[in-house]
């Protein structure tokens, strides 16, 4: 990637200092070219800081990187995760879209337990459990976390599902409070059961439920996990070492998810994601949604410089997005070196965060619009809504739309305090409605653009070795935490001593 930057370059030096205002101008069918849609999903890309020639460069970049081929490899299970020579086939998760035998055969698994997790989820509805812990950190936590939240009813459903990833006693302590043992039931998720949180917690579950009858787990390591917590294997369903934890909510790691929203919705969730599989995997590079949100990422982050992005959610039940796409991208693209070892080269990914408008209007955008650092956006709102409020969501809409607007043309002013510079960029990404269909279609499509960023970049979306070194330290202070012996760094001696002291 880095030896084809120069004609890139020459396109944002040629297109320094003009307004985005004045590409709309020169272009009249810029919004036509730059608007696609998939199904639900509705992505405009016009206020992005590219004209025509840059973007047929970025296009030309994509197609020299083979990003078809790449996804037929990624669909067929060809082992795209190299540094452990695995495949990567949470699309097979959720529908057939390869007739590849390894394909085909993860995706009969990936059926047959899903019938074992409907099973389970109808045991429990006829049971007199009413609420649902589950257990679990990362990959195991943020994506069930965001699909439970977005997607449930203003009232209550069969169950009331609680999350809990944090080590921190706290958490626990506040959660269980007000939940009566005798009506609870806890799922344990974890790939390899050797999660130090999830450990824990779940030490602190089967003490509190009084035993293991009411645990249930999901794991690529089973027998791991019915031995370590005594739950009978019935209850342990698994998953398997071709999914990457942050790419598993379409596995039984979804399991609280169904428990929240319905089996019936989980299947749809599903149907959704798939939808948008059989769209990055055939739709030409030109018109693909995916490939051309990983194109803009390329173009913010190494021509143009930016160091950060920022998801703007503009629905409240999607207010858990950014922090799951915070490890989603940042897990997956958070490299510096190449397949083969050798240095990238370039930047890649900026830091991710967000929250949910129009709350953030009033904390942290009076930086985004007048700040000295130009934070490229993703917009997300849905065009139709749930909730009978119509005034408010008109007020939300328009506050969507003028964001988006008022970054990219600004304002002049002979107050300078009163000037606002414009030419911040944004994508916006609309969403017919929120339902499990669109919300599987968008999160399919960060996966896949994040893979195509990595393909860009020569990496490895799908490893996460970096999460490893903190933990293993963790794993030799705790003894001295205990008095059991003395770390080697001087900083955390003396850290410790004044925990020790302080304590």
């Amino acid at each position: 990637m880095s030896q084809s930057l120069d004609a890139l370059q020459s396109h944002a030096t040629r297109l320094r200092g003009v307004p985005l205002n004045t590409l709309l101008a020169r272009e009249p069918d810029r919004v036509a070219a730059h608007t696609v849609r998939s199904g639900p999903l509705y992505f405009n890309f016009a206020r992005q800081s590219y004209d025509t020639p840059a973007w047929q460069t970025l296009l030309a970049q994509g197609e020299a990187a083979d990003l078809a081929g790449a996804f037929r490899r990624l669909f067929d299970g060809e082992k795209v995760n190299v540094t452990e020579g695995r495949a990567a086939l949470h699309t097979a998760l959720r529908g057939q879209n390869s007739e590849a035998v390894v394909a085909r055969e993860a995706y009969a698994s990936a059926l047959d337990v899903r019938q074992r997790m409907a099973a389970l989820i109808a045991q429990l509805e006829g049971s007199d459990v009413t609420d649902i812990v589950s257990v679990g950190i990362g990959g195991s936590d943020l994506g069930p976390r965001l699909v439970a939240d977005a997607l449930r009813g203003p009232l209550p459903g069969r169950f009331r599902v609680h999350f809990l990833s944090n080590v921190d006693g706290a958490a626990a302590q506040r959660m269980l409070a007000p939940l009566d043992p005798a009506r609870t039931a806890a799922v344990l998720i974890s790939k390899t059961f050797g999660t130090q949180e999830t450990l824990l917690n779940g030490g602190i579950l089967r003490d509190w439920l009084g035993g293991s009858d009411r645990l249930y787990a999901v794991s690529a390591n089973p027998e791991r996990a019915a031995a370590a917590f005594d739950i009978a294997p019935e209850r342990v369903l698994p998953m398997w070492d071709w999914v990457g934890g942050r790419y598993s909510l379409w596995s039984a790691v979804g399991l609280p998810i169904a428990l929240a929203i319905g089996f019936d919705r989980f299947e749809q969730l599903l149907q959704g994601a798939s939808a948008f599989d059989a769209h990055a995997v055939s739709a030409p590079l030109a018109d693909n949604i995916a490939v051309r949100h990983a194109l803009t990422a390329v173009w913010n982050r190494n021509v143009l410089g930016h160091a950060a992005h920022g998801v703007m959610t503009y629905d409240q039940r999607l207010a858990l997005l950014p922090a799951y796409l915070q490890q989603l991208v940042m897990e997956s693209l958070g490299k510096s070196v190449r397949l083969d070892g050798s240095p990238v080269g370039v930047d890649t990914v900026p830091v991710w965060w967000g929250g949910a408008g129009t709350d953030v209007q009033h904390s942290f955008f009076q930086a985004l619009h007048q700040g000295t650092q130009i934070v490229p956006l993703d917009f997300v709102g849905t065009v139709r809504n749930d909730d009978p409020y119509v005034e408010n969501h008109l007020a939300l809409m328009s506050n969507l739309l003028a964001q988006s607007e008022a970054l990219a043309n600004g304002q002049t002013s002979d107050d300078p305090h009163r000037s606002y510079a414009g030419g911040r960029p944004s994508t916006m990404i609309l969403l017919d409605a929120l339902t499990p269909q669109s919300l599987g279609g968008l999160i399919a499509m960060y996966e896949h653009s994040v893979y195509a960023q990595s393909v860009l970049w020569g990496i490895n979306a799908f490893d996460q070795f970096g999460v490893e070194l903190g933990k293993q330290l963790a794993n030799g202070v705790l003894p001295a935490l205990k008095g059991q012996g003395e770390a080697q760094d001087p900083v955390t001696r003396a850290l410790l001593a004044e925990l020790k002291a302080r304590g």
